[in-house]
C-alpha cells in the first residue's frame, strides 16, 4: 500500500475518513482512552484529544528514557493508524493534538513510502534549499535518511523542544511539496487528472507546512494547547 501524503484526505489525515471503530490505545492512559470510545459527545472527544496529546508529551519529558521515547515515536506502528487518527486527526491544526497528528502522519507516510518521499525531497531542494537546511536532512536525501529525520523530528517533539520539531516538520513538508510541484512540471502535466492530483497534493503539503509553522509559533508562545 502506498500511503497518500498527509492532508490528501482533508482533516481525516492521509488514510481517509473511513476508519474502523478503534480499540483502546494501550500506550495511553486507559482512563483517558475510555473517553474516546463511542465518540457520541464531540466536546468529550475534543477534551480527550487534548488530554491524550498532553499525556504523550508529559511521558516523553518526564521519563527522559530512550526506550520510552522510542515507544512513543512508534505509537502509530504499535497501536495502528486508525487508533491514533481517531484520537487526533479531527483536531484543528492550531491545537496540540492536531500538531502531533501531523507529525505522526508525516512519519507514517515516510515509513510507508520512503522512496517516493526521498525523490520528491531531492527535487524540492532545488527550489527550497533554505527549508531543507531547517528540516535537517543530510544529503543525499536517501530513503533511509528520510526515515531518520522523521524519527528525529518526532522524538524531539516528544522529549525536547516541541517548537523546534514543528519548525523542522514544517520545513520538511514544504520541501516535499515543492518537489511534488516540480515533478509535475518536469513530466509536463499542465492539464488532466494527473496534473490536478499532483497540484492538489503539493498544495496540501505546503498548506500543512504553513499550519505547522503557526503551531511552532504557538508552542514558543506557550499557547499551543
Amino acid at each position: 500500500m502506498t500511503a497518500q501524503p498527509p492532508g490528501d484526505s482533508g482533516t481525516h489525515g492521509p488514510w481517509g475518513p473511513n476508519r474502523s471503530h478503534p480499540r483502546r490505545p494501550a500506550s495511553l492512559d486507559p482512563a483517558q482512552a475510555d473517553q474516546i470510545e463511542g465518540g457520541a459527545d464531540p466536546a468529550k472527544r475534543t477534551a480527550a484529544a487534548h488530554r491524550t496529546a498532553s499525556a504523550v508529551l508529559r511521558r516523553g519529558h518526564d521519563g527522559v528514557d530512550a526506550a520510552e521515547v522510542e515507544r512513543l515515536v512508534r505509537l502509530v506502528e504499535t497501536e495502528g493508524v486508525e487508533v491514533v487518527a481517531e484520537l487526533w486527526a479531527d483536531s484543528g491544526p492550531d491545537t496540540l493534538p492536531g500538531a502531533l497528528w501531523r507529525l505522526y502522519a508525516l512519519r507514517e507516510w515516510i515509513r510507508r513510502s520512503p522512496v517516493e518521499v526521498a525523490r520528491h525531497y531531492a527535487l524540492g531542494l532545488q527550489r527550497a534549499h533554505v527549508a531543507g537546511v531547517v528540516a535537517g536532512a543530510a544529503e543525499p536525501p536517501t530513503p533511509g535518511e528520510m526515515q531518520r529525520v522523521a524519527d528525529a523530528v518526532l522524538s524531539g517533539a516528544i522529549s525536547a523542544d516541541l517548537d523546534v520539531a514543528l519548525d523542522r516538520a514544517a520545513a520538511f513538508y514544504r520541501v516535499v511539496g515543492t518537489g511534488l510541484a516540480l515533478d509535475a512540471d518536469l513530466h509536463d502535466l499542465p492539464h488532466g487528472d494527473d496534473a490536478e492530483r499532483a497540484t492538489r497534493r503539493a498544495g496540501n503539503l505546503v498548506r500543512t507546512a504553513e499550519e505547522l509553522r503557526e503551531s511552532a509559533r504557538r508552542a514558543r508562545a506557550g499557547t499551543l494547547e
